[in-house]
């Protein structure tokens, strides 16, 4: 008898994991744009103090005479980030180790293009900023958000070509790898080197459990906590720990997958060769045998691979939303908006993402297209090549997120921050995917 099952074409379709990491970025990036309007509208209507209030609620954890309080807001930004940090150091190790990041002839092109889409947002906003109480902000436009991009280029199909979608993962996985040594290095105000050396134990801990052989994920899961922590008290931005901890993850299978089919057919055979009860019950024998498929299955997989499989939706649906109701709700003076967005912050952001990554990737691009150091990606044109660099302008949940940073405790400076920030995103979400629809 054939059950009802409409969603099982769905669930039978096979995705490659390349096409599992865009649908996922591509409904992050709904999600994302989604939950900025909400905190927006939030922002600037009579439910401002409640939803101000609510984020500003401290959360305190307690063992004996030892607490540990924060915010809402910063249990997001310093506990919940670290889960999306740790699939960004997930996403980099593919890519370096499988993905377009392993080969360097394809890979060169996109890493050239995301150090200029980094160095020219920095020195242009440096220049509008330089000797201001602002300039710390230089690492604002640096970033490029890969969720909001991805989902413009998903959003045009078959109008730009597979290899130019891949040109901008592999330059959003070096712009992401940039952002987070950037945040390491230059916005970590004070060190405790005690903490700061029991996190780099704690590492090593993971390596040698990778070493070793382990695994199972609760181990690497109970050490990284711990280094979390320890970050946390080290002054280097816990984050940082999500991505380090990604770099321990097992990424090679415990079984040979050469080896799957034939073992498994043999296991079939055995099954088949048991007879099926009058009630259809299967033999104990059979039961085992399947628990041993599933085994040896479970064996050719890879922890890193099923971590970054499994945490793209929690991601998608629970962490990056909440990121955005925290940080995205801005209360718009609509009145003053034309003097803030000229105020040299905002200004340096606004030409940093827009000018800054046009002549960063494009620029960049172009030169090394020409000197014949790269070549152009497949079925593309330079001024597809263009396109992209204007999306790479979004700069939107890591940008926030360093103006955090950069101007914590500095509400003034945060607010034309973001102003900045949302400004010059939705203009290069906008223009970028208009220029791509109509260009050929």
């Amino acid at each position: 008898m054939k059950l009802y099952a409409p969603w099982e074409k769905a669930f039978k379709k096979v995705s490659t994991p390349f096409e599992h990491f865009l649908h996922a970025q591509t409904t992050t990036g709904l999600v994302l744009m989604t939950m900025t309007i909400i905190a927006l509208i939030l922002a600037n209507s009579p439910l401002y103090e409640t939803y101000s209030h609510f984020f500003h609620t401290n959360i305190n954890l307690s063992v004996g005479t030892w607490t540990l309080s924060n915010s809402i807001h910063h249990w997001i930004n310093d506990g919940l980030m670290a889960i999306f940090f740790f699939i960004i150091g997930l996403e980099i190790k593919r890519e370096v180790l499988v993905g377009e990041l392993s080969n360097i002839k394809v890979a060169i092109l996109p890493i050239l293009a995301a150090i200029g889409g980094m160095i020219f947002p920095a020195l242009i906003y440096l220049a509008i900023n330089n000797g201001t109480a602002g300039e710390n902000g230089w690492g604002i436009p640096m970033a490029t958000d890969i969720a909001f991009a991805i989902s413009a280029l998903v959003l045009l199909g078959k109008r730009v070509p597979t290899a130019l979608v891949t040109f901008l993962v592999a330059l959003a996985i070096v712009d992401d790898l940039g952002a987070v040594l950037v945040i390491a290095i230059f916005y970590t105000d004070h060190i405790n080197y005690i903490p700061l050396a029991l996190a780099g134990g704690s590492f090593f801990i993971m390596i040698a459990l990778n070493r070793f052989g382990i695994h199972a994920i609760l181990p690497y899961f109970i050490v990284g906590l711990f280094m979390w922590f320890f970050m946390l008290e080290s002054g280097v931005h816990a984050t940082i720990a999500g991505v380090i901890a990604a770099l321990a993850i097992p990424s090679k299978p415990k079984y040979a997958p050469i080896s799957l089919s034939d073992d498994t057919r043999e296991l079939l055979n055995q099954y088949d060769s048991y007879p099926i009860a009058t009630d259809h019950m299967m033999h104990e024998k059979q039961k085992t045998i399947l628990n041993n498929i599933k085994d040896k299955i479970d064996a050719v997989g890879t922890p890193a691979a099923r971590l970054e499989h499994d945490l793209h939706l929690p991601i998608a649906l629970i962490i990056i939303p909440l990121f955005a109701l925290a940080n995205a709700g801005i209360s718009i003076d609509f009145s003053s908006i034309s003097n803030t967005i000229v105020q040299p912050i905002s200004l340096g952001i606004i030409a940093g993402l827009i000018g800054g990554k046009i002549l960063g990737i494009f620029g960049v691009s172009f030169l090394a297209i020409k000197l014949k150091i790269a070549s152009i990606p497949k079925n593309s044109s330079m001024s597809q090549i263009f396109g992209v660099s204007v999306l790479g302008g979004i700069g939107f949940t890591m940008s926030i997120f360093v103006a955090d940073l950069a101007f914590l405790g500095n509400a003034d400076f945060i607010f034309q921050a973001k102003i900045g920030i949302l400004a010059a995103s939705l203009f290069a979400g906008l223009f970028g995917y208009f220029w791509l629809r109509f260009s050929k």
